[in-house]
């Protein structure tokens, strides 16, 4: 049977930046949830992030550019969170191997979880196209990464 790994905050747990979810109602993902067939994850918290926490934002480039070293992701007050962004990518991974996940849903925007795009670093709320730190390393090792608007698609590829 196979899994799923889905942002914890999309679930509907309290771990985004906020301390707030951002729960979905999708009939699909919760008839998977009832089957034990989806592994939530937040990449953010297993890194050693609080809840809450300060908003992080990838400084120039996306999370290919982080993970080689190029870009870093920082906090709105200034601090390097680059490390905590990339272990619990590193974990997100490792739970992928562990359970022998090939598709997650993750939450667009995220500089963890973006699939399709992120905020400019500014700060100021304007995003961009580019893809978070933990999509970047699972789309590198051949996980197929969709975002919360995209569950359909990520469902039809389970299978």
């Amino acid at each position: 049977m196979r899994k799923l790994l889905v942002s914890a905050c999309l679930i509907g747990d309290p771990v985004r930046y906020d301390g707030r979810s951002k729960a979905l109602k999708n009939d699909k993902l919760d008839n998977l949830l009832k089957q034990d067939r989806v592994v939530r994850f937040c990449p953010e918290v297993a890194g050693g992030l609080s809840v809450p926490r300060d908003a992080s934002e990838i400084q120039q480039g996306d999370g290919f550019s982080v993970i080689a070293g190029q870009s870093t992701v920082s906090t709105l007050n200034g601090n390097n969170v680059t490390n905590a962004f990339i272990s619990g990518a590193g974990k997100a991974l490792e739970l992928c191997r562990q359970h022998r996940i090939k598709v997650a849903i993750l939450t667009e925007s995220s500089p963890s979880c973006g699939s399709h795009q992120i905020y400019d670093g500014s700060f100021t709320g304007h995003p961009r196209t580019g893809v978070g730190v933990t999509t970047a390393l699972l789309r590198g090792h051949g996980i197929s990464v969709f975002n919360q608007h995209q569950i359909d698609d990520a469902i039809k590829h389970l299978a």
